[in-house]
């Protein structure tokens, strides 16, 4: 099945003001679950509103470096909501907005992993 050459363009075009182009980190948080198992599914969706606020406050979405995706599991599904940051593959455990303000400001500004918030380190070759 061929793709038509509009939908192609439309969706580079959609990428381009969603920021990939300028994507330096993205940072995907397990909220709004299915069946909530990591956390409280209200809990997470407070903390994806924080994130998804911040980041534009801060002028991190779109052209500003930072992707950011709602992910319905993270598999964890202990000590939520579960965030994980790559290109470092950081796995974040307890992300709700005091530990998403220090991963904002320490990893996707600063480039330094929240030691005290990590699960584990696991980049992807």
């Amino acid at each position: 099945m061929e793709t038509p050459q509009s939908d192609l363009t439309a969706a580079r075009l959609k990428a381009e003001r969603v920021g990939i182009p300028a994507a330096r980190r993205h940072i995907f948080l397990c909220c709004d679950q299915t069946t909530p198992k990591c956390c409280d599914r209200e809990r997470s969706i407070v903390a994806w509103d924080y994130l998804k606020r911040r980041l534009g406050e801060l002028g991190l979405s779109d052209a500003g470096g930072v992707l950011r995706t709602r992910a319905n599991c993270l598999r964890v599904c202990e000590a939520g909501p579960v965030a994980v940051v790559y290109p470092e593959g950081a796995w974040y455990a307890h992300c709700d907005p005091p530990v998403l303000e220090r991963i904002i400001q320490e990893h996707l500004v600063g480039g330094r992993v929240v030691d005290d918030a990590l699960l584990l380190v696991r980049p992807l070759s």
